[in-house]
């Protein structure tokens, strides 16, 4: 690593390459990107949830006006996190993991929850996921650990070690809320970011693979994931309880046909399909707008990757190389993971679709990922350095 690069990544403020006229037209397109994927969750969102608003809280426009709330919150949180240099977040990497960590903890004897999981902290409506900041503060001390050690990715003690360390505690803290989903998410992260900052792909591919194998095993041991799993194989083996979500996502996107019912005029949401305005919004969005529809969603999380792939090419440092390439996975996997659930190819695990489904701390700390995201691409360079491409 030349003698510049060391003093850069020693030192987060230190100079960087001026940023070129093409940092400022992918900072632009993925502005206008985030601001279409929170114009759709919104009207999604008013679409989806109306009957079970009215029915539960006497107004349809309760969840629609909570999430323009949050998306508000969310919008200050994104301002803010673009308009900083990223750089000055890496002096808050080490307090920032400890931060989740301990909320993390927290939220299992005080926290509040439904359906059997424990997962919010907070009062009445004013309640978050810790496990939502955990993503953020991983990618963050990620990135930091892997562009301060570039010339030690050899040394997996150096490199690889630590991280699966910090992955492997925030992972059983929240398996013990449960939330395997997220756990997922979460590994997807880390060890994405560790093949492409250099870590040797062997003990890579071992650690991956254990991972996967813990995580059928830990689907497999409890009772209610294991019956996830069985309805996801087979759910008309049991179509009225354990397999009735499955097939009514399913029932929904294929009564949606080639060009849907039409925005509003979906019956999935009628108290047919549980969770339609969050976890399954995929399927509403299936069923009113259609596989024209659905195929538009899916382009938009390609070209969310497309454009994260290019903000991190043409990062001007390898700290925002990595900061890009952790943002741009953890909001893909994600919603590959929510969208498999929902059309069947994948288990459900309970994971929002990044900025469409309804969920404030998703939506929150979502924006704030972006923003990263888009101060990465204010700093980026009209050229790849030779090295990247």
């Amino acid at each position: 690593m030349s003698t510049a690069t060391e003093s850069r990544e020693r030192h987060p403020t230190a100079h960087v390459p001026a940023p070129g006229t093409g940092g400022t037209r992918l900072f632009l397109a993925l502005a206008f990107l985030i601001a279409v994927f929170n114009l759709l969750g919104l009207v999604m969102v008013m679409s989806a949830s109306s009957v079970v608003a009215l029915d539960e809280y006497g107004s349809s426009w309760y969840f629609v006006q909570r999430q323009a709330a949050w998306a508000a919150v969310g919008t200050i949180a994104l301002v803010i996190t673009a308009k900083v240099d990223y750089h000055r977040w890496r002096r808050f990497a080490g307090p920032f993991v400890l931060l989740a960590l301990l909320l993390l903890a927290v939220v299992l004897p005080i926290g509040t929850g439904t359906r059997g999981a424990t997962r919010w902290i907070g009062v009445g409506p004013l309640t978050f996921q810790p496990s939502e900041l955990a993503k953020l503060a991983l990618l963050v001390w990620c990135a930091d650990l892997l562009a301060r050690r570039a010339a030690y990715m050899h040394n997996l003690r150096a490199t690889l070690r630590p991280v699966i360390v910090v992955l492997a505690a925030m992972a059983t803290l929240v398996m013990l809320e449960p939330n395997l989903g997220t756990t997922i998410v979460l590994a997807a992260i880390a060890l994405t970011m560790c093949y492409v900052g250099g870590v040797p792909l062997g003990p890579l591919a071992r650690w991956s693979t254990f991972g996967i194998g813990a995580a059928t095993a830990l689907a497999l041991a409890a009772p209610y994931r294991r019956a996830r799993v069985l309805a996801f194989l087979d759910p008309w083996a049991d179509p009225i309880d354990k397999g009735y979500q499955n097939i009514q996502s399913m029932v929904g996107l294929a009564e949606g046909g080639v060009l849907g019912k039409g925005l509003g005029a979906g019956t999935a949401k009628w108290g047919f399909l549980p969770l339609a305005h969050s976890d399954f919004i995929f399927a509403v969005i299936g069923e009113e707008l259609g596989l024209v529809g659905a195929t538009a969603v899916v382009g938009l999380f390609v070209l969310l990757a497309v454009l994260g792939i290019r903000i991190a090419l043409h990062a001007p440092d390898r700290f925002g190389l990595l900061l890009a390439v952790g943002v741009t996975s953890w909001f893909c996997v994600q919603a590959f993971v929510n969208i498999g659930a929902v059309i069947g190819i994948l288990p459900i695990t309970g994971v929002p679709l990044p900025f469409i489904s309804a969920g404030g701390s998703s939506l929150v700390f979502g924006m704030a990922g972006a923003g990263l995201l888009l101060s990465v691409a204010r700093q980026a360079t009209d050229s790849v350095p030779k090295a990247r491409r």
